[in-house]
């Protein structure tokens, strides 16, 4: 009976097991059938989405038309004002300022730091003119002359801060501290400081001195103590001492590490539409277009391309042009990009002192720590006033003494405070200038001291330098979480929070603005919050100040990324671009889930002010989009659809499907600055990637 009854059992067992193989097998049939259909579904209705995508992506080639007319328009404008400032693309009207200013007497330090402040302005101005122009606009030879310029003015600017500074040296007696005797001298502005100590009474007690306006200070070894020397500590808020490719840097493009791999998915997707037809013969379509659409002047950028936004009608001569386009930018972006990396390994290897500006970054300027001749000071003989005059000028004081290499030197003791217009996450690393070998060193420096309360950094070096505090330029990556939400017509909010910091970007219209820092509960960056700037200048100011939230193109070396292809990245963020007016879009943990090909984000109709409610998973993946089944807190990641959803060949139309109409003509009437904006800021952060 027990033989009998356990052979009913185990036939039971392989009835029901025959039965459920059966009913999974005509469910997965059932789903293979209604999945051809959908599939079917999509490849008749692709090619009108196509054409509406193209329609919606025109936004992007007519924000480049804008920007290079507005470029125009002001060029003449400055033309027409006649107000003396020259134009810094102008080769006669630059020379002729320079050469004015060269000749220029004045001794005036404050007339010099003015006039410092428009040529800050005039150097700007070429900077961003290279990294925010499309190729087309200027030539070789134009780049070439502007990068030219820029270091001419800069050399100009700080030849008349020495030249300041020895007049003020020849009249160290009007500056004459009433305790000690000496001269102290402290000038500033917001984009320099002056520290300048005269050593006139020679007395081995004052050997040190803080300075009262800036809290800088120094220890000098008790033989300059007894010399006629001078101390300069120049603080320049900015750095015009690293070569030219370290001082500034365009928005970063994504990694392209094979040429051939991209032509490879070009041609894929080129030939998905109708697969019969030869890839010579077909349309262009978004994988090609949108790798055109932020080609950059930077060789590691990719920038707006007006030609890649084309219909999908466009005649087969114009398409084989477009994919022509398209290798040459990924040769561009790929060799310059391959090249600084082999560099880069060559010096890591050679040279363990060498700072690594892929890693580091400079933060809060640069400190020209000098020792100067002091000259011959003027003595009063009754009505009389008398100097000896030398032909020497401004001369730095050789310490230690050239004459006497071999003997021993105390240190010189240095204390710096850190500017509260930067943020430091950590303990800064203190870097010199080696103007033999152009580059930053840590060598040579020691018995470095950090006070945390004063916000200071104390350390010793065995000759003067140019200092620079370095932090690590990945401090802030990857990023926690994000969310870009619609605040307003044409206006949005970007949240990108990191472990140390919560930062808030304002989009509206053509601009951006710093809305917030946010560090240990403690808003912080207070002078820079306000203020309306392009993307780039944005950019720019927040990695000065030490929040960098922006990859660079070797960031991947550093920090764990979410590797994305680049042709879906780039689709992504021009399609939340688009679609921003309407919509609130953020992070998910599922995108880490998603491999390399997929994107998946949080995505909520946002028509009202207020915080989101309620998100629903969207996968993208540049060819198709669809909402998934699951959502944030589900136990494991699937990309099962939606019930009674569909998927589409763009976000826009498989967003219409759940939208009501009246978000849909929110992104239709969008502006085209606003949208050009939010996905330069996309691109700036790489949010699907670095988080």
């Amino acid at each position: 009976m027990k033989r009998e009854e356990e052979e009913r059992r185990l036939r039971e067992e392989e009835e029901a097991r025959i039965q459920a193989q059966l009913e999974e097998e005509a469910r997965l049939e059932r789903e293979r059938i209604e999945m051809e259909k959908l599939k079917a579904k999509d490849r008749e209705r692709r090619e009108a989405e196509q054409t509406k995508l193209h329609s919606l992506e025109q936004k992007f080639s007519l924000a480049q038309q804008w920007k290079a007319d507005y470029r125009t328009q002001a060029k003449w404008e400055h033309y027409l004002s006649c107000d003396g400032n020259p134009d810094p693309t102008v080769l006669q009207e630059i020379n002729t300022f320079m050469s004015l200013w060269r000749d220029d007497p004045s001794e005036d330090i404050k007339l010099v730091m003015k006039k410092g402040e428009l040529v800050l302005n005039l150097i700007e101005k070429l900077q961003f003119l290279l990294l925010d122009t499309l190729p087309g606009e200027i030539t070789e030879k134009e780049t070439i002359q502007y990068q030219e310029t820029i270091l001419e003015l800069q050399n100009l600017l700080h030849q008349k801060y020495n030249e300041v500074t020895e007049h003020l040296l020849k009249t160290a007696d009007k500056h004459e501290d009433p305790y000690t005797g000496n001269m102290q001298v402290v000038i500033k502005d917001e984009n320099v400081t002056f520290c300048i100590w005269g050593n006139l009474k020679k007395k081995i007690r004052f050997k040190s001195h803080v300075f009262c306006d800036a809290q800088h200070g120094f220890e000098l070894p008790k033989s300059l103590a007894l010399s006629s020397v001078a101390i300069r500590i120049l603080h320049t808020y900015y750095d015009h001492v690293s070569p030219l490719r370290l001082q500034w840097q365009g928005m970063p493009g994504l990694e392209i590490l094979d040429s051939k791999e991209l032509t490879q998915d070009s041609e894929d997707n080129v030939k998905e539409p109708e697969e019969e037809k030869k890839a010579g013969d077909e349309p262009s379509v978004p994988a090609e277009e949108e790798m055109c659409s932020d080609r950059r002047k930077s060789a590691t950028t990719l920038k707006e391309n007006s030609d890649s936004i084309a219909g999908v009608n466009q005649k087969t001569e114009e398409e084989t042009e477009n994919k022509s386009e398209i290798l040459d930018i990924a040769s561009q972006v790929e060799d310059p990009a391959t090249q600084e990396e082999t560099n880069g390994k060559e010096v890591a290897i050679t040279d363990e002192a060498l700072v690594d500006f892929q890693e580091f970054v400079l933060v809060g300027g640069v400190f020209h720590i000098e020792a100067l001749h002091l000259p011959p000071q003027g003595k009063r003989v009754k009505d009389w006033s008398m100097v000896e005059l030398v032909d020497v000028g401004f001369e730095a004081y050789p310490y230690p003494p050239e004459e006497d290499e071999d003997a021993t030197h105390p240190p010189i003791q240095i204390t710096l405070v850190l500017s509260d217009n930067v943020v430091f996450f950590e303990e800064p690393m203190i870097a010199r200038w080696d103007p033999t070998g152009q580059q930053w060193r840590t060598d040579g420096i020691s018995n470095i001291k950090y006070g945390t309360s004063e916000k200071s950094v104390t350390f010793e070096m065995g000759t003067f330098h140019t200092i620079a505090l370095l932090q690590d330029a990945h401090l802030n990556m990857p990023y926690q979480a994000w969310e870009l939400q619609p605040t307003g017509t044409d206006e949005a909010l970007l949240l990108v929070k990191t472990f140390f910091a919560a930062v808030q970007i304002q989009i509206k219209g053509n601009q951006c603005m710093l809305s917030s820092v946010v560090v240990e509960e403690k808003q912080v960056l207070s002078h820079m919050t306000g203020k309306w700037l392009s993307p780039l200048e944005l950019r720019a100011v927040l990695i000065k100040a030490g929040v960098n939230i922006f990859p660079g193109e070797h960031s991947h070396k550093y920090v764990p990324v979410n590797k994305k292809a680049p042709l879906t990245e780039i689709k992504a963020y021009q399609q939340l671009a688009l679609l921003v007016c309407a919509f609130a879009f953020a992070w998910s943990k599922w995108n880490q889930e998603a491999g390399e090909e997929q994107v998946v984000f949080k995505v909520s109709e946002h028509l009202k002010a207020g915080p989101v409610k309620a998100w629903s998973l969207y996968l993208f993946d540049g060819e198709k989009a669809q909402k998934l089944k699951i959502t944030e807190n589900s136990e494991a990641f699937s990309e099962e659809l939606e019930e009674e959803s569909e998927f589409h060949s763009t976000l826009y139309h498989m967003l219409k499907d759940f939208a009501s109409k009246e978000a849909m003509d929110k992104v239709e009437t969008a502006g085209f600055l606003f949208t050009d904006v939010v996905y330069q800021l996309l691109l700036a952060t790489r949010v699907l990637a670095y988080s």
